[in-house]
This record gives structure tokens, C-alpha cells and sequence, in this order.
């Protein structure tokens, strides 16, 4: 299942740790994925930008040899690559100077250290910062080391098609970056374009496993035959690939015989052959990236759907997938996710038809699985607005308010809303724009109205938005909101109040609603 061009552009207004590998100008590690297939070589001669590294694996020949060869790469094209985006100025609601006097490795270790669990609003926010146009750090030349940061965090948090958008975008085809595209190609079920686009690069040297993958898509057994026996003889690869290499070429030759073991980590590419070979390993537990290649048909339908949970819960994917996925067939059996199915058709199926009976009925069980999966605002995405219009009283009107509060329809929700609290009040004067002035029913509320009041950041952030940082100042709110989220209130004000400060007041009080209504405090 593929997600959109417009559904990226919505998901704008918008894991693993990622750990050090591929090093900077200015000395150590800026950021890599460690899980990345090795599908072309990169020998250490092959230089794709000063201080970049080598990938330990051997080159292969180009077509039609098994033998080792060397390759040459080419550089960056066009004058600063890092200022490739996919989100204009005017969409984003950022400044063209995003990162202003901000230095290209400071800036990548704010994006690479980020943690990977934002309230909604905020990782929809940090998503909007990896993929906006904007000008290029002052010291970041041709190198395009930030715009591989920025791929490689977007591939952390799963977002796939916008980090291959990214790439196509940027027009480059250095090692470093194809193996990325590669990896993206064969997660979303375009494995034999990322074939193509190996054979279409004659500077990029296929590694073993991804020729003979290649060569099996394409047919040609023969060839990627004699690959396996040439490089196992040159001791090119262990004989655990070569055994599930050869598997993966003819199975039935080998079948009963136990499955080499996976390796540690898994790289896409390994994911490929082990499902090829009719051994798929399970995506959970796995990077967040490998869900993409369990929402696709090929899978059964209650993995697509925890798949596609994960990556709505990610804010990667449009809510709409998830909708057509809980939708697709009646619950298999009981319990767990299937709890959810059943609550989400029979809520889906009376607000479609309008029976304001059932929805009351159907609502509050489908809230509370929302919340069991950690999907509210996606639901809320879908049925916010469509909700609000019903003549609900009761449970059901509490969880509808909160649903509209959660929508993008926030405001207009507010707006006609007849608080029947002190915290529906304030809820609805954060909506409104009016929290300053309304009173805040606990201390989370009180932190909340602090930043609206009167905006006092930290130290640390009020210098970068005095050093003309702006980026660096946002990423280093959204950080001080998670400490928040983790009981640290101070970072609760200091973060919205660095918000609206740097001009994000929407972002603010979408946050704002988050942090009263979700169940997210540590």
C-alpha cells in the first residue's frame, strides 16, 4: 500500500536510536541507520563527501561477472543539497532562514538526538522540519551532510515515502544515498524498481546479496548461481549466506533442512529473502521502517493492521489507511486487536448512517480502544467534525468534545461548545486562543496558562532565538515539552512559551489540547 503525494503533503502539517557511522567535516559521527541493507559498495576511495566512510563489504563486478571490481562515485549535484525540501515556505508556515547562523553539525546533532515519542502535534511539527525547503545552514557547502541526516532521521521514525521523496528530490545519486532509496524500495513493495535503479547507475557496484536478489527478480538464475559459488570461493561471503542465498534461489532443494539464522541487525534486504523463502520474520520488534513492509496485501490482515497502527501511531501514514484497514473484513476471533476492528466498524457503520442512537451507543467503546492503541488523534482526524454535528448528550458528548478538541475543527468546535467544567472551560479557551485569562482547574493547566500569559523560556532557548537559530529553537521546545509529558512542568511552559515565541502559536495550542486530553503523563 502506498501512501500518497497529497497524503504527504497533509502528513507535513504533520524507531530505533539512530546510531553514529557516516562522519562530518568537523570530526566524529553525524548520524547512520545501522540496519541499512549493504547493497552497493562503497570502497574507501569512493569519497561522497569529506570524511564520509567505507562500507565493509566487497564490490562485485557489473553485469554478467561474479568477479570483484572497482567503482568510482560522483558527488553531490547542484549548489547546497541541503536545502532540498518537499514542503514550501508557504505550506509549512516556516521561515526560508529555518536555521539561520546555526552550524550544519550542531543542528544535526539536535535532529539525530530527538527522541522518537512526541505528542502528535509535536511529532507532526518535527516531521515539518525534516522535510521543509529552506535555506541551507551557513557552513554546510556541497556536502549534503544534513540532508542525509534528515533522511536517515525520517527513516528512524518510519517515515519512508517522504524520506524517498526527499531522495528523488535531491536528484543525487551517490552510494550513501542509493543504498536509501534502495532500502525504501523494497520495505514498500518496489522491489523491482530498486533493481532497476541499481542497473540503471553503472557507478554503483551491487554487493553479493543484493545481485543475486536482483538477478533472482529479473530471472536470470543462471548468473546468480555462478555469483554465489564465484564469491564464496573468494570468500566474499560466510556460509551462512551462502546458504540462504541458495535457498533463496531454488527452496525446494532445500526443503527440511533448518533456516540459517537471522542476522543481528536485519537489514531490509534480509527481510526480502527470509519472506521469499517462506520464512518471514515478524516486523515487530524490528525498526518501525520494516511496518511498511507488513501493510502491503502480501501480508495477512491483522498484521497489515498492527502495522499500519504503528505508523499511524507515528504519525508517518494518513489516518485514512487505518479506516480502510479496520474495515476490509468482519473480526477474525476476539480479543486484542480484534476488539478494536469490531469497535471501529460498529462506530464507523452508525456514523455513516447518521444514527445519532448508535453512535452514543458505539462511542464510548471505540474511545476507549482509540486510547488502549494510542490512536486518538488519527480518530479524531477522521470524525472530529462529523461528530460534533450530532445531538449527543451524556458520556457520549463528554468523549465527542474531546474528539472535535483533537481535530483539526478545534476552534470551531470551541466555539459552540457549552463548557460543563472547569476543565472543559479551560480546554476550550486553549482552542480559542483565550487561555491567559481562563483558570486553570490543576497544575498541568496552570503550567499551560503560564505559557500563554506570559512566554519565559529557558536560558538556552531564548539565546538560540536570540543567535537567530530558529529551528534549533523549536527542536529544543519540542524536547522541553517531553520532559514535560514526563512530569517536568517547568518544561511544559518553557517549551509552549518557545513555541509562540518563534511564531508556532497553532502548534501551541494543538499541544496544549494534547497534553490536557491525552493520557500521555509520565
Amino acid at each position: 500500500m502506498r501512501v500518497s503525494s497529497a497524503g504527504l503533503l497533509s502528513l507535513a502539517l504533520i524507531a530505533q536510536p539512530v546510531a553514529g557511522q557516516e562522519a562530518s567535516t568537523t570530526g566524529g559521527p553525524l548520524s547512520a541507520i545501522d540496519w541499512l541493507s549493504k547493497s552497493v559498495a562503497t570502497p574507501a576511495t569512493a569519497i561522497t563527501g569529506p570524511g564520509s566512510t567505507a562500507v565493509d563489504e566487497p564490490p562485485v563486478a557489473e553485469a554478467g561477472s561474479a568477479l570483484p571490481a572497482t567503482v568510482t562515485t560522483s558527488s553531490l549535484d547542484g549548489p547546497s543539497p541541503d536545502s532540498v525540501g518537499l514542503i514550501t515556505t508557504s505550506v509549512s508556515g516556516l521561515p526560508r532562514d529555518l536555521w539561520g547562523a546555526g552550524r550544519t553539525r550542531e543542528i544535526a546533532e539536535r535532529l539525530v538526538a530527538h527522541p522518537d515519542e512526541d505528542l502528535p502535534a509535536l511529532r507532526q511539527l518535527f516531521l515539518t522540519l525534516l522535510l521543509a525547503e529552506v535555506a541551507a545552514p551557513v557552513d554546510a557547502g556541497n556536502r549534503g551532510e544534513l540532508l542525509q541526516v534528515r533522511i536517515d532521521k525520517l527513516l528512524a521514525l518510519g517515515a519512508l515515502e517522504q524520506a524517498a521523496a526527499l531522495i528523488d528530490a535531491a536528484g543525487a545519486t551517490t552510494p550513501e544515498l542509493f543504498r536509501r532509496a534502495f532500502d525504501v524500495a523494497l520495505l514498500t513493495g518496489a522491489e523491482d524498481q530498486a533493481c532497476r535503479g541499481m542497473a540503471n547507475e553503472p557507478h554503483l557496484a551491487p554487493t553479493v546479496p543484493a545481485r543475486i536478489f536482483c538477478l533472482a527478480r529479473s530471472g536470470d538464475w543462471n548468473t546468480a548461481a555462478l555469483t554465489i559459488r564465484t564469491s564464496k570461493a573468494l570468500g566474499q561471503i560466510t556460509a551462512d549466506q551462502e546458504a540462504l542465498l541458495s535457498r533463496f534461489l531454488d527452496p525446494d532443494l532445500y526443503e527440511g533442512d533448518p533456516v540459517p539464522p537471522a542476522p543481528d541487525p536485519v537489514t531490509p534486504l534480509d527481510w526480502m529473502i527470509y519472506a521469499a523463502i517462506g520464512e518471514p520474520l515478524p516486523t515487530e520488534g524490528l525498526p518501525i521502517a520494516f511496518s511498511y513492509a507488513e501493510i502491503s496485501p502480501r501480508s495477512g490482515w491483522k498484521a497489515r493492521i498492527e502495522a499500519a497502527e504503528r505508523l499511524t501511531r507515528a504519525g508517518t501514514i494518513p489516518p485514512n489507511v487505518i479506516l480502510g484497514l479496520y474495515t476490509e473484513h468482519d473480526p477474525a476471533a476476539s480479543g486484542g486487536v480484534w476488539d478494536r476492528v469490531a469497535a471501529f466498524q460498529a462506530f464507523e457503520a452508525a456514523i455513516s448512517a447518521g444514527d445519532t442512537a448508535r453512535v452514543a451507543a458505539t462511542l464510548p467503546e471505540v474511545w476507549a480502544r482509540m486510547q488502549e492503541a494510542e490512536l486518538e488523534v488519527p480518530f479524531a482526524t477522521l470524525f472530529g467534525k462529523n461528530l460534533i454535528e450530532l445531538p449527543l448528550d451524556g458520556e457520549a458528548a463528554a468523549i465527542a468534545f474531546h474528539v472535535g478538541l483533537l481535530s483539526p475543527s478545534a476552534e470551531s468546535v470551541a466555539r459552540r461548545a457549552s463548557p460543563a467544567s472547569a476543565e472543559d472551560a479551560f480546554l476550550t479557551a486553549i482552542a480559542l486562543g483565550t487561555a491567559a485569562d481562563a483558570l486553570p482547574p490543576d497544575s498541568l493547566a496552570r503550567a499551560i496558562a503560564a505559557a500563554f500569559r506570559a512566554p519565559a523560556t529557558s536560558v538556552e532557548g531564548q539565546a538560540l532565538l536570540d543567535g537567530n537559530r530558529k529551528g534549533e529553537a523549536i527542536i529544543a521546545a519540542i524536547d522541553s515539552i517531553g520532559r514535560g509529558v514526563e512530569g517536568d512542568l517547568r518544561g511544559v511552559t518553557e517549551g509552549l512559551s518557545l513555541l509562540r515565541l518563534a511564531g508556532l502559536e497553532s502548534v501551541a495550542r494543538r499541544t496544549a489540547l494534547e497534553l490536557m486530553i491525552l493520557e500521555r503523563r509520565g
